[in-house]
């Protein structure tokens, strides 16, 4: 069963959830701490991605086509728009809440990344789910913890999530028979180097540092196939 990863790191996102919960009453002052610590490691998880690849060419070209067509669809205000409308479905009138900002930032942290699509194309190429039931328990430790500042609305990032990774592992099935194994391993580095940057940057509008707004980088990740097969073809005939 293809989808059976992708569903149990759903669960698990949900789980975490819950528990968070239980822990959402405590101090503005601790909240704040804990979300300082939140994003400093993520930026530290996202630096050690970076350094998966040395081909910055196609990391970088990768970032500025992504950005080009984000930018284009404007991806972020799009996320943003379906945040706020769960939040107008759940939010009690007259009070302040933070579901669009919870469910946008975990959808963010838990789909960019190397274990997403690793573990999605095991699921989908050799039915081995083990690397998505690791991030199923990784996730629902972040969604705790994320719960505790951002509330409910973490909840929420685990319908991106799966819809994201079983949409990888369904295409897995069938990526074996025009992809060369050596090919896939190069672009499995090239994406987590380039999803590692744009960790980076949620982790420094974590701590207001900066504003950038990561979704519009999104199809970074998609294009860096391309990129990378373009720059294969360049550098193969020197």
């Amino acid at each position: 069963m293809e989808l059976l990863g992708p569903i149990v790191n759903g669960i698990g996102i949900i789980l975490g959830t819950l528990i968070g919960l239980l822990f959402t009453r405590i101090s503005e002052r601790i909240k704040e701490t804990i979300m300082s610590g939140i994003g400093l490691t993520i930026i530290l998880i996202g630096l050690s991605m970076g350094f998966a690849s040395d081909r910055i060419i196609v990391i970088l070209l990768s970032l500025l086509l992504g950005a080009l067509i984000g930018e284009g669809i404007d991806l972020d205000e799009k996320l943003n728009r379906i945040g706020y409308f769960i939040e107008s479905k759940f939010k009690k009138a007259d009070t302040e809440s933070t579901i669009a900002e919870g469910f946008v930032t975990a959808s963010l942290i838990f789909v960019i990344g190397a274990l997403a699509v690793v573990g999605a194309l095991d699921s989908g190429l050799r039915g081995d789910h083990e690397v998505l039931f690791t991030k199923a328990l990784i996730d629902g430790f972040v969604a705790l913890v994320l719960t505790t500042t951002l509330g409910i609305g973490v909840i929420f990032s685990a319908i991106p999530v799966v819809l994201y990774e079983g949409a990888i592992a369904l295409f897995a099935t069938q990526i074996d028979r025009f992809v060369p194994e050596y090919l896939l391993e190069m672009f499995i580095k090239d994406m987590t180097a380039t999803g590692g940057l744009l960790i980076v940057a949620i982790g420094l509008n974590l701590l207001k540092i900066t504003s950038i707004r990561v979704a519009n980088l999104l199809p970074s990740l998609l294009v860096v196939g391309l990129v990378l097969y373009a720059y294969i073809q360049v550098t193969s005939w020197f």
